[in-house]
């Protein structure tokens, strides 16, 4: 019954266009949480889920870094990735700003501008990856080849070693 008022989101619509299948997970959420906690919500096993997170290089463009959500971004990876000095976390009140999402709602696939993207190169080895469908609540899960292809990213090493 929920299924009619569920209105696509903006990167659903662009998977779409681009006639990349995904699917589609919805969970109950009222504000931001906890990466980890939206794996437990799914039931789904914490190397299957990629966080977003946004940049701010030393040139002050912006990078987009997708990894996995129990890894932590080695900043000098990422800025290596990307040919920057540096690169620094945006605040997250510059969040929607700069993506048109909000926090925990961030996803790689139709941002408010097209930013240089990197994906970790561990999604190469799975069938699929699940991240944010661009709202608080639904994650998609898709190819990660197709997630490189629609924002136009590449596969680099971006996250401290175990």
């Amino acid at each position: 019954m929920g299924k009619s008022k569920e209105v696509k989101t903006n990167a659903m619509r662009i998977l779409e266009r681009n006639k990349i299948p995904y699917k589609e997970y919805t969970y109950e959420c009222e504000e931001f949480i906890d990466a980890l906690k939206v794996a437990d919500q799914l039931g789904q096993p914490y190397e299957q889920l990629y966080k977003t997170l946004v940049t701010e290089g030393s040139s002050r463009d912006y990078f987009v870094f997708v990894i996995p959500i129990d890894r932590e971004l080695d900043m000098k990876k990422a800025a290596r990735s990307v040919g920057e000095k540096s690169v620094s976390m945006i605040h997250v009140k510059d969040i929607n700003k700069i993506t048109g999402y909000i926090r925990g709602g961030c996803t790689a696939v139709g941002m408010k501008k097209q930013y240089v993207t990197r994906i970790d190169e561990s999604a190469r080895l799975r069938d699929t990856m699940i991240v944010s469908g661009g709202r608080l609540g639904v994650q998609i899960e898709l190819k990660p080849e197709d997630l490189k292809r629609v924002c136009k990213g590449e596969f680099a090493d971006l996250v401290f070693e175990k």
